[in-house]
């Protein structure tokens, strides 16, 4: 008799390894070029702030916890702060001004110029997500996305973007936390290991793959 629990541990296992596969090669260039602009806003003395709904908002909570504690190396601290964690907050704005402003509004009362904001929705399309990217965008912080297939609405208002090209939730959570490590890793392969990368553009307006 088939054992249909392993047979379903298997596919999941083979879908996910060719998707990270694909993702992982053809993003590449673009994840390493994020990860360099977020190191940039950190060594500019700004900061990372991170939403997400449901899993994605788990996700931002690992993420910054990686920022603010350590990731694979001992270093400083560095600036990052989950817009999902202060209950008060989120219970406050969605009773005086509803669900869709839940991070907007704190993007609006924390970011300033020189931030970014990193903001994940698997679809591309939750509402506060979107509020909370357009809200970054008028204060002029990095606007970074983590989506699926197409990135949805949010691709127009992300500086950056990475879209899994998929349209099942898990696997793109799977390949979301994969590469927000990515994120972190990178970042202090950026600020502690090869400086150098930064010193072009730091005291200057140009940023890295700008148009010149």
């Amino acid at each position: 008799m088939q054992d249909t629990a392993v047979t379903t541990i298997l596919e999941h296992a083979e879908a996910g390894a060719q998707l990270r596969r694909h993702f992982f090669q053809s993003e590449a260039r673009n994840l390493a070029d994020i990860a360099l602009r977020l190191a940039l806003v950190l060594a500019r003395g700004h900061k990372i702030l991170l939403c997400g709904n449901g899993g994605s908002a788990a996700d931002c909570q690992h993420l910054a916890a990686e920022f603010v504690n350590r990731f694979l190396m001992d270093r400083p601290p560095l600036p990052a702060i989950a817009l999902t964690t202060d209950t008060s907050i989120l219970t406050a704005v969605v009773n005086d001004f509803g669900p869709e402003q839940i991070f907007a509004r704190q993007v609006q009362a924390l970011g300033v110029p020189g931030d970014a904001l990193l903001a994940l929705s698997t679809s591309g399309r939750s509402p506060n997500v979107l509020a909370a990217l357009a809200a970054a965008r008028e204060l002029s912080l990095t606007t970074c996305g983590l989506s699926g297939a197409g990135g949805g609405d949010m691709a127009p208002l992300c500086d950056f973007l990475l879209a899994v090209p998929d349209t099942r939730t898990p696997l793109i959570q799977e390949i979301h936390i994969a590469a927000g490590h990515l994120l972190c890793g990178l970042a202090d392969y950026y600020l502690f290991e090869n400086v150098s990368v930064l010193a072009p553009y730091l005291g200057k307006s140009q940023e890295p793959h700008d148009p010149e």
